[in-house]
């Protein structure tokens, strides 16, 4: 059904290689087949930033309405088909459309099951996907840091060896060691995502939802160990992709609410240094007090009680 995504898939990927392979590159090495991958994922991602921009975007106005999302929700809390309706028609007056929150995901995994498809079939020997006889064997053969490409943690000690690894357990060390890049990598994208959105919409009712998947993100690590390893690494590459992405775009577009934040933490701070700077030459721009003289005031000696009353003793 997706034969025509797997073949662009493998055509592009087998292109670059072979852009890879005129620079220099050792046809049959680890590097080669490896650095394709990771090209083939820079630009895939490259092609989604627009989309990624968008979504920022739409994730702005969304939050802009939630107001008035709230009063339809109270308005027609007892009319589920007219609160919808009736959201959908806010949604199309503001030009905000749900659906581009979550579409650049969408969008990467046809690629990703179309690689991890290719991958799958050079393990199993198949020219297929725009590979020839040649460069199937060649991928098989590919080492990164003795891991075959092709290979999974699954893989018994002779599927090893079939694909040219000579050292079957230090193979398998690299590829548990690929998973937990993987499971931390997409727990950290998930983490800088979230704050994002808490940021946004602090009362955001699928907040908790959002907190449980972040922290179950590492156990997507555990999927890793049924893939080949240039899935992993496609991964991989992927998150530290969107982790840096996401960090650039964020500091350019701050979230409603930390733009005045930030102006704010800057005209404090620069106040406080002017206010400390003029306080300092204040200090030394007056004199010292002189010491006054010390005023000694003399007390009245106390008299005896008969001279106070005016008799004496008879």
């Amino acid at each position: 059904m997706l034969d025509w995504l797997y073949n662009i898939v493998g055509w592009i990927l087998v292109q670059i290689h072979a852009g890879l392979t005129f620079i220099g590159l050792d046809t049959d090495s680890g590097w080669a087949w490896g650095l394709s991958i990771v090209l083939l994922t820079v630009l895939m991602r490259l092609l989604l930033v627009p989309l990624f921009v968008k979504q920022m975007n739409t994730q702005r106005k969304m939050q802009d309405i939630q107001p008035k999302i709230a009063k339809l929700r109270e308005r027609y809390k007892h009319d589920k088909e007219r609160l919808q309706r009736e959201s959908m028609k806010l949604y199309q007056e503001s030009g905000t459309n749900p659906i581009m929150g979550c579409l650049p995901l969408l969008l990467q995994m046809p690629v990703f099951f179309a690689l991890f498809s290719v991958l799958r079939s050079v393990a199993e020997g198949n020219a297929r996907y725009g590979f020839t006889e040649e460069l199937v064997e060649s991928a098989r053969a590919a080492l990164i840091f003795a891991a075959p490409i092709a290979a999974q943690f699954n893989s018994s000690p002779e599927e090893l060896a079939a694909l040219g690894s000579n050292d079957p357990i230090m193979a398998k060390v690299i590829i548990a060691f690929a998973c937990v890049v993987m499971g931390t990598t997409t727990f950290l994208t998930m983490r800088q995502s979230m704050k994002r959105s808490v940021s946004q919409m602090p009362d955001n009712p699928m907040m908790q939802t959002q907190k449980i998947m972040m922290y179950m993100a590492p156990l997507f690590g555990l999927f890793g160990l049924m893939m080949p390893v240039g899935v992993l690494l496609y991964w991989v590459t992927s998150n530290v992709w969107t982790m840096g992405q996401q960090h650039f775009l964020y500091r350019r577009q701050p979230a409603p609410g930390q733009e005045g934040d930030k102006a704010a933490g800057n005209g404090s701070s620069n106040g406080s240094a002017k206010g400390m700077l003029s306080r300092k030459k204040a200090a030394e721009s007056t004199p010292e007090p002189k010491e006054q003289p010390k005023i000694e005031r003399k007390q009245p000696k106390k008299q005896p009680r008969s001279k106070r009353t005016g008799g004496g003793s008879q």
